[in-house]
């Protein structure tokens, strides 16, 4: 992970947190890929990506969330959740971190992207 990455998902915690979230994990792998943040949002367990850059550009941090990169996450949080995935409520979040002058500038997407067909 990049330094900005790093400071991104830092930021993302705080925010998250700032607003309610609890954060039970940080990075966590599976051989399909990985999830930047799991938190829970009441009730909801909510895998969050976080997409943070150091200066704006015409693409939105989120708009690099493509299929292919839904998909690794989707079957990443099925590992997480296992027989509970059925049963459980969860959804998919993207924070977009954008660095002006050293500030993060945070936007939180809930329900980002839905979890069928994969």
């Amino acid at each position: 992970m990049n330094k900005v990455g790093g400071m991104g998902e830092d930021a993302a915690c705080e925010y998250l947190q700032n607003h309610g979230f609890e954060i039970i994990e940080r990075n966590y792998h599976s051989r399909y890929g990985e999830i930047d943040i799991i938190a829970r949002d009441g009730d909801d367990l909510v895998f969050v990506e976080v997409k943070a850059r150091s200066e704006r550009t015409d693409t939105m941090p989120c708009e690099y969330v493509d299929e292919r990169k839904r998909k690794k996450i989707i079957k990443t949080a099925l590992v997480y959740l296992g027989d509970d995935a059925y049963s459980s409520g969860f959804r998919f979040d993207v924070t977009d971190i954008i660095y002006k002058n050293g500030i993060p500038m945070i936007k939180h997407y809930r329900n980002a992207f839905l979890g069928g067909n994969i």
